[in-house]
């Protein structure tokens, strides 16, 4: 019973790793080559390759220290990489341009 549980508990995480690279892998495919030279990343197809071996052996190859060195790959890809490609591709959140001291109906001045 509870061997099942917890094998349960490890397919669980390993199909939300899988999940995590294929959109990892999503969005490297998305973001423009000239972005990554910008931001001074590797290249576009360093990070599909990396992220694509990354899916390749989440789903075929079941050795754990593999998938967790894709994991690695994968939040690199996230925390470091991606904030990065948004900030010089100029997607700001939710913001739709203008300045950082812009409200809801237009720029606030401090009652100038």
């Amino acid at each position: 019973m509870l061997l099942t549980a917890f094998g349960g508990f490890m397919s669980l995480i390993f199909l939300g790793m899988l999940v995590l690279a294929v959109v990892a892998l999503v969005m490297a495919g998305l973001a423009r080559d000239d972005a990554y030279r910008a931001a001074n990343k590797q290249s576009k197809m360093f990070w599909l390759i990396i992220l694509g071996v990354t899916v390749a052996v989440n789903l075929l190859v079941p050795m754990v220290f593999l998938q967790i060195a894709g994991l690695i790959a994968t939040i690199v890809f996230f925390v470091d990489v991606r904030p990065a490609l948004r900030q010089v591709s100029g997607g700001g959140g939710g913001r739709r341009g203008g300045s950082s001291s812009d409200g809801p109906y237009g720029p606030y001045n401090g009652g100038r």
